[in-house]
């Protein structure tokens, strides 16, 4: 059966909440959660993801058709700009897996660096 918008409208939703459920259950914190949408000043899929007390903007990409890296990684950037996060990154659903703990993470190298220094930028 192929996707329309609704049926993919949908999945996305649902993909969300397990990425959010998963991590509020994985980080024990329960200030993570679907984030309500903002229109043309979107700010993430999903809200309370901190680290060193600065946001994390997640981007949550449940796809039909072949990963937009690119695109995508636009996007949880401009999402953080308009939160005002340290970064942001995508959740994309790998096709076939159904545990939210194995989905793919993209990110660039850059976002990387500012983890692995725990938030200086």
């Amino acid at each position: 059966m192929s996707r329309n918008r609704a049926s993919a409208k949908a999945a996305g939703s649902r993909f969300e909440r397990q990425v959010a459920d998963y991590l509020k259950g994985a980080l024990d914190d329960d200030r993570i959660d679907r984030r309500v949408k903002h229109g043309a000043k979107d700010r993430g899929d999903i809200a309370g993801v901190r680290f060193h007390g600065r946001s994390i903007v997640i981007e949550a990409k449940d796809y039909g058709g072949r990963i937009q890296a690119g695109p995508w990684i636009q996007e949880a950037q401009i999402e953080a700009g308009n939160d005002d996060a340290l970064l942001g990154f995508v959740v994309a659903k790998r096709r076939g897996v159904t545990n939210p703990g194995e989905q793919w993470v993209l990110m660039t190298v850059d976002d990387v660096v500012k983890l692995l220094n725990r938030g200086q930028e």
